[in-house]
């Protein structure tokens, strides 16, 4: 998707300034350890569905990882971890007592079935509640947390039941990193944690954001420190209980500890993180979320959530299994989920923050959190499909007046409040409003004057290089090369038709021809720019990913990206992306060069896993892990260190053309695949692990998520458009202006109107 696909080209020339370069020195002597972010493969997303709670969390390994506070492209909290010791011999991390249960439940719901540590029957797909389970290895104790935000204020609570299992005493603490307004990592912070009253206050370096920790009962030890000097975390670990208890820590990366009130052998307890931008605020807001009590909260959480998957269409019967249809109950919560509360229609790529990405490669964290007007499309496509069309709207609202520029293209990528993050500029990202305003029917003159003629005018005029005018494009969906792309004409042929039809209900005629005459110039030449006849991998024309200069029959050589070849003959590179081609109704599914391109990718880049086939991005991609499993990051050219997966989304991909072709029974093979590689809270990932993962270790099981982004909001999408696709035995996103010029007249091109 958008994904970021950053390659070091990029990294180094493409972006600005602002985004490589670190915080200004100042006199300060910061203390404490670099801060960074927890890994990507997240085992829970939730917020409440209520703009007022603009606080959304996320859960990996077992514990609380990033928290988003006051948008959804602000993390502001890192880590809250629980430790348990005895005071004398012992002190463990409750996510390290044990491999954890993370999945759904009812609100309320007894832990008492958690003592087998498996029982799914129970889980209900209604809500993005949240419980975790640390059973200790030794069998001690049992740490369950239930997690929930309150939907009438931005705070985290979260349910606590501490037991003893063999009736010795314990003690449970809480040590909490935040990371306030997102701030620059790879380097010690500058923030403040207090001790006021009986709340753990930190404060960020530009007073921006506040957040309390509070207990109810109320913490017996508070402790302020930093990060692997004099955190609670370490004291703990060397001294099995707290021998400081600093009240304040200024100017460094904090980390905060509270002492809670374990006397029994089974204990509950509540803990409430508040934010705010002020710090009284912050405690009112803890405090009150306390007062109304984890129940209370929890249900009305879990209602908001019901009412809304009850405003949707009914779940579509080609959903045959109970697994399936909660992924899709699942998948139209996330979605929803990855909307800000400030700025509406803003949906982000994923709420992650993968590899390199943690420990500083761009900073701010940036860019999965940004919204992608690629992504954006594939969300409210999906939002279509299941009924919530005022979140499609709110979408093509956002894209068009937050992210369109004056010239009528749009940004790469965007924070929510439309800043950019990164510069360059991909077409069919202008393509896409285009087509999704002709879906939602958005026809009014403000809308085409403003917003649609300027980017259609801006697709046919684009030239950044005089040799190579439109549609070629400066990067592809991948984001790393420009070129000819066969998905990225897909798409700009189907946004100019499109276009046509807005300008026709204005009564511009003029400009309707002009867009038709182009998108049946440019649709006539795809096999010229993109398909090879005489490539390495069959004696049939095939597409290529990408060609860099139209002559896809030349050996023309570029530079793969992220460690792969430095110079690789473009005719070797295949990618699955020209099935857009079909999706958008620009080629018939049996066209020849479909189907034997469809072969050549198979043959290619195409793996069967433990959970079903899927795809690789194109040949020798790297953007992934490497062998061993360690994250990816920027390597050199030829190193060849880095492994890309094969993704999800990719089964989704095939399924729509399966369905094209009429092959039901193909294209719900796909769906099942898509299904099963959802983790145990029903979250899909960007990767899974091919039949090449690293061996010999725990968590790399084929067909299973990779450390990649976890949930990542269009391989739901594609999940939620597939299954109704199949339900209706068509493309239900398909723009039936395209495909009925170019699919229902038999092939038969009239240059102009129809």
């Amino acid at each position: 998707m958008l994904l970021l696909r950053v390659t070091l080209l990029a990294v180094l020339c493409g972006y600005s300034a602002s985004l490589r370069s670190e915080p200004a020195v100042d006199d300060l002597v910061r203390k404490g350890a670099n801060a960074d972010w927890l890994p990507a493969n997240k085992a829970g997303f939730g917020t409440s569905n209520t703009v007022a709670s603009n606080v959304w969390f996320t859960l990996q390994n077992g514990r609380l990882s990033e928290v988003y506070y006051p948008r959804i492209d602000t993390p502001s909290v890192r880590n809250l971890d629980f430790i348990v010791t005895d005071g004398k011999t012992f002190a463990t991390r409750a996510q390290d007592a044990s491999t954890p249960l993370t999945r759904l439940v009812n609100p309320g719901q007894s832990s008492d079935h958690h003592d087998s540590g498996v029982d799914s029957g129970t889980a209900s797909p209604g809500s993005l509640t949240y419980q975790v389970v640390n059973l200790d290895r030794e069998s001690r104790w049992r740490l369950t947390t239930t997690f929930v935000t309150d939907p009438a204020r931005p705070t985290l609570l979260i349910d606590i039941e501490f037991t003893s299992l063999n009736g010795k005493p314990y003690q449970l603490y809480a040590v909490y990193q935040p990371q306030l307004n997102n701030p620059f990592v790879a380097a010690p912070l500058d923030e403040l944690g207090k001790t006021e009253g009986k709340a753990l206050v930190a404060l960020d370096e530009n007073l921006q954001a506040v957040s309390a920790l509070m207990a109810n009962p109320d913490f017996t030890e508070t402790a302020n420190g930093y990060l692997g000097t004099t955190d609670g975390g370490t004291d703990l670990t060397q001294h099995y209980q707290l021998t400081s208890h600093d009240n304040s820590a200024p100017h460094g990366t904090v980390v905060q500890t509270g002492r809670f009130p374990v006397t029994g052998a089974t204990q509950h307890l509540t803990v409430a993180l508040g934010f705010a931008s002020t710090e009284s605020e912050a405690v009112t807001r803890a405090n009150d979320s306390l007062t109304a009590g984890f129940n209370r909260v929890a249900q009305e959480y879990a209602d908001g959530w019901h009412k809304y998957l009850q405003s949707l269409r009914p779940a579509p019967p080609s959903l045959s299994s109970r697994q399936e249809r909660q992924l899709y109950a699942v998948s139209a919560m996330v979605l929803a989920a990855t909307e800000d509360k400030l700025y509406r229609g803003a949906y982000i790529a994923s709420p992650s923050i993968p590899w390199a990405f943690a420990t500083g490669l761009i900073n701010p964290s940036g860019p999965y959190h940004g919204v992608w007007a690629r992504d954006l499309y594939e969300i409210a496509t999906a939002l279509i499909a299941d009924g919530d069309m005022d979140g499609a709207r709110r979408a093509l609202d956002y894209i068009l007046n937050v992210q369109q520029s004056a010239d009528g293209a749009c940004p790469q990528n965007t924070m929510v409040d439309g800043t950019p993050i990164f510069h360059s500029l991909q077409l069919d990202e202008v393509s896409d409003p285009i087509i999704l305003a002709y879906q939602l029917g958005r026809k009014d003159a403000d809308t085409w004057l403003r917003h649609i003629k300027p980017a259609a005018e801006f697709l046919i005029d684009f030239a950044p290089l005089s040799e190579y005018p439109a549609p070629y494009t400066l990067q592809e969906r991948w984001e790393e090369q420009s070129g000819y792309s066969p998905a990225c004409i897909a798409s700009e042929v189907a946004a100019l038709v499109c276009a046509a039809d807005i300008a026709r209900a204005n009564g511009d005629t003029d400009s309707a021809k002009r867009f038709l005459a182009t998108a049946d110039s440019w649709r006539s030449q795809i096999e010229k720019w993109t398909v090879t006849t005489n490539g390495p991998y069959s004696s049939s024309p095939y597409y290529l990913r990408v060609t860099k200069d139209g002559r896809p029959d030349s050996g023309t050589t570029y530079n793969l990206a992220n460690g792969g070849p430095g110079a690789i003959d473009q005719r070797k590179v295949v990618d699955p992306s020209f099935l857009e081609l079909v999706r958008l109704g620009i080629k018939q599914a049996s066209d020849h060069v479909i189907t034997n391109s469809i072969k050549v990718v198979d043959t290619q880049l195409s793996v069967t896993t433990a959970a079903g086939k899927f795809w690789h991005r194109y040949t020798d991609d790297g953007y992934g892990e490497c062998a061993s499993g360690a994250p990816w990051t920027l390597t050199p050219p030829d190193s060849g260190a880095t492994h890309g997966r094969v993704w999800p989304i990719f089964a989704g991909e095939r399924g729509e053309y399966e369905i094209a072709a009429h092959n039901l029974k193909g294209a719900q093979a796909n769906l099942v695949a898509m299904a099963q590689a959802a983790n145990e809270a029903d979250l899909l990932p960007e990767q899974v692990w091919d039949n090449e993962a690293p061996s010999g270790q725990p968590g790399f099981a084929s067909g299973t998520g990779t450390t990649s982004a976890t949930p990542l909001a269009w391989a739901h999408a594609q999940f939620i458009r597939l299954a109704f696709d199949l339900a209706a035995g068509r493309l239900v996103e398909q723009p039936s202006i395209v495909a009925d010029r170019y699919i229902e007249r038999k092939e038969q091109i009239v240059t102009g109107e129809k």
